[in-house]
């Protein structure tokens, strides 16, 4: 019991907390993580979360409990663009708190990152 695990399965840690919480949790667990030079599986629902703490993600496509299919890890770039396209939704980060806003669907931001095929953060500066 006192052997320090190699690696940490942690199943949705933001379970029943409010955003602020959230978000030192996020802190507090990369922190852990980091400290410890370990490797951590997350699963997490919380898409500020979930993106905070992730290094690489696992994107399942398939149809919902009926058959699925897990991607190799992939750089959180690369996995969270193909999971956006899949929904066909972008995503953009506030200016002001840096956190994730989904764009309306056919808005010209929208139209004009999913012709960039960046779903995921579009950054302005990179036209």
């Amino acid at each position: 019991l006192g052997t320090t695990a190699l690696v940490s399965l942690i199943d949705e840690p933001s379970a029943y907390l409010d955003s602020e919480q959230r978000i030192n949790a996020a802190k507090v667990i990369k922190r852990f993580i980091m400290h410890s030079k370990k490797t951590a599986f997350v699963v997490e629902h919380d898409f500020i979360m979930a993106t905070y703490l992730a290094e690489r993600v696992v994107v399942y496509v398939g149809q919902p409990g009926v058959e699925a299919t897990a991607s190799t890890p992939q750089g959180l770039l690369t996995g969270m663009n193909q999971f956006l396209k899949s929904l066909e939704v972008t995503f953009r980060r506030d200016p002001t708190n840096y956190r994730p806003r989904i764009n309306k669907h056919g808005s010209q931001k929208d139209q004009e990152q999913k012709a960039a095929g960046s779903y995921f953060f579009y950054d302005e500066d990179e036209d």
